[in-house]
């Protein structure tokens, strides 16, 4: 007997190897899959700005990048001891606004590299719901814990997320034609927004990828990570201590059926390798000058020098 309901997920026409450089934005799911690849070594690079939420912001950031229109002091502001950008998340601010400004361009400079060698774009979209700045008239990626008064809270409409997607594509198809996009839902509800105002928030986003593409035609990927988690984990043993975010077990779980889908299959073998390397390094011996030990180790450093060879790029 079967307990449960599977979600069928199509195999990547375009699936990622080991030779294959992605880039991850969005939401803080896009960290959760990225800290997977990056355990797993594959040539990957997270939210260079930041976790951003909202179709919008991120099709402002790319635009930014392609354009390469610098940042300069019109975009940050003194807050809390700290200068921020409203286009980026709080982890880039900085107590310098010299040291802010430098470390945003150099960064703009090193994405749009990152966009234009990618073979793979991944884009997980958070939620429809934004904050504009009052004064500026514009929407935010972040807050930086400015007062809530100088906001005005908006559900973006599905035509508005529909063209914020089609313009972050075409943004990527200036600078890089042959890039494959990979396109999800992140599973965490975004709950401070109300219960019924999440469900309305990522129906939208629902609505505008699925009236974008039709996925069953399209090379665009849409992979269902929300689906997985509302369905096939719909129990809260599945969630983290605050019952929003995915525990550790359901991030697993998630990526199993991320590799299965959008992962080449002659990469299976060398992922296996490269999580018997990991564990080999966690591993806390009782006695490190042992003989045994050292014999671990120069098994270990033999593995590692064979992977090296075949992929240069994976360092431990």
């Amino acid at each position: 007997m079967n307990f449960r309901t599977q979600i069928p997920i199509p195999k990547n026409q375009n699936p990622i190897d080991y030779n294959s450089k992605i880039v991850s934005l969005g939401s803080c799911f896009a960290e959760n899959m990225g800290a997977k690849f990056e355990y797993f070594k594959f040539q990957n690079k997270t939210n260079p700005f930041g976790i951003i939420f909202n179709p919008v912001s991120i099709e402002k950031i790319i635009d930014r990048v392609v354009s390469e229109k610098p940042f300069t002091e019109e975009d940050v502001f003194f807050q809390n001891e700290q200068w921020h950008c409203f286009e980026v998340h709080s982890d880039v601010s900085d107590s310098s606004k010299e040291k802010l400004l430098q470390n945003l361009n150099q960064i703009l400079v090193e994405t749009k590299k990152q966009l234009q060698e990618a073979t793979h774009l991944i884009i997980t979209y958070g939620t429809s719901w934004v904050y504009r700045n009052i004064e500026r008239n514009t929407i935010v990626a972040n807050c930086h814990k400015v007062p809530q008064k100088q906001f005005a809270k908006e559900l973006l409409l599905v035509e508005t997320i529909e063209n914020s997607i089609q313009n972050t594509i075409e943004l990527i198809k200036k600078i890089n034609p042959d890039c494959s996009f990979i396109f999800t839902i992140s599973p965490v509800r975004h709950l401070k927004d109300g219960f019924v105002e999440n469900q309305v928030s990522k129906a939208h986003l629902f609505s505008a990828l699925h009236g974008t593409f039709d996925f069953r035609l399209s090379t665009f990927v849409y992979f269902p990570s929300y689906e997985i988690m509302m369905d096939e984990l719909r129990d809260y043993r599945f969630y983290g201590e605050d019952m929003l975010h995915p525990s550790q077990t359901a991030i697993d779980y998630i990526w199993e059926r991320f590799s299965e889908s959008c992962i080449a299959e002659n990469s299976f073998q060398t992922m296996k390798e490269v999580a018997e390397i990991q564990k080999g390094l966690h591993h806390r011996s009782f006695n490190p000058d042992s003989e045994q030990h050292l014999k671990f180790l120069s098994k270990l450093n033999q593995k590692i020098a064979v992977l090296a060879e075949k992929f240069p790029h994976i360092k431990f």
